[in-house]
């Protein structure tokens, strides 16, 4: 039996009730706590002709209808649940960061209200993916079928693995875990026919075997869980967004290889929030698992 505080934020959008109901039924696997949020800022009744008290609880009249609907959200998909709510006053992103501190996993829908249409990723969203003290689920799209855990060399990876094996396990799902490399010979240089005659198979099977040691001990402690190792020349974005078409949950590392000094999340891992048709989640090095 798992336990802990999964947080959600919810804004009333109807993508933010879809990471509620996500959320409520990950607390429902952990035995844990759920506990909605919403910020909401009050600052705007100072600029109005008259501003004054009214305005005020009108806006907070508001906030608490949005938390309330989200709570009755949670009780529908998991009526057992322990439900915490909060209200936040001020802007979105500093008061969600400061709650993330207490939680074991922030959950967040992909859009909010007043988003673009045609983006994918909402600011907020982006914002406590980037920088937010605990694991990070961005939900969307589907949420049946494998998990799949992007991997390189990189320490992180252990991490990874760790919440990824545990979410199959906890699931009843089968597992892949995807490893991309770089080719002997740039893609460009095969697609202009000029390296057809050099074989790359020595290097997919180095890959291979590499990836085979970095799971044994992960197979051997979740025996149960069925998984599938897959090496893969294309990019690892490409591949794990590709993958996610059919994966409940894909789970990333939040620094890869070639990281800039200072971004927390590395190219891949953005990527898959603008593209991924299943919710991503976002492990760090000093992260427990538990996803």
């Amino acid at each position: 039996m798992t336990t802990g505080t999964i947080i959600v934020a919810t804004d009333g959008a109807e993508s933010s009730l879809g990471a509620v109901a996500w959320a409520a039924r990950e607390a429902e696997r952990r035995h844990g706590v759920l506990r909605i949020v919403h910020a909401y800022e009050r600052d705007w009744v100072k600029v109005r002709p008259g501003g004054g008290s009214d305005y005020v609880d009108i806006a907070r009249q508001v906030a608490e209808g949005i938390v309330a609907t989200a709570r009755d959200r949670a009780r529908q998909v998991a009526p057992g649940i322990a439900i915490q709510t909060n209200l936040l006053i001020g802007h979105a992103v500093p008061c969600l960061l400061e709650v993330s501190h207490g939680g074991d996993l922030f959950v967040v829908g992909s859009r909010g209200r007043g988003g673009f249409a045609g983006l994918l990723l909402g600011s907020v969203s982006a914002s406590m993916a980037t920088n937010a003290s605990c694991p990070v689920v961005v939900v969307r799209g589907r949420t049946e079928g494998p998990i799949v855990a992007g991997v390189d060399e990189n320490p992180a990876a252990e991490v990874v693995l760790e919440a990824a094996f545990a979410a199959a396990a906890e699931w009843n799902a089968p597992l892949l875990v995807i490893r991309a490399y770089p080719p002997a010979v740039p893609l460009w240089v095969a697609a202009a026919g000029v390296a057809d005659v050099i074989d790359t198979s020595e290097q997919e099977n180095d890959e291979r075997a590499r990836l085979d040691e970095q799971l044994a001990p992960w197979r051997e402690k979740y025996s149960a869980v069925p998984v599938k190792a897959m090496v893969t020349r294309e990019g690892a974005a490409a591949a794990l967004v590709a993958a996610s078409g059919k994966a409940r949950l894909v789970v990333v590392g939040s620094r890869g290889h070639g990281r800039v000094s200072g971004a927390l999340l590395g190219s891949v891992g953005l990527q898959l929030l603008h593209h991924a048709e299943s919710p991503v989640l976002i492990v760090r090095h000093d992260d427990r698992a538990g996803a």
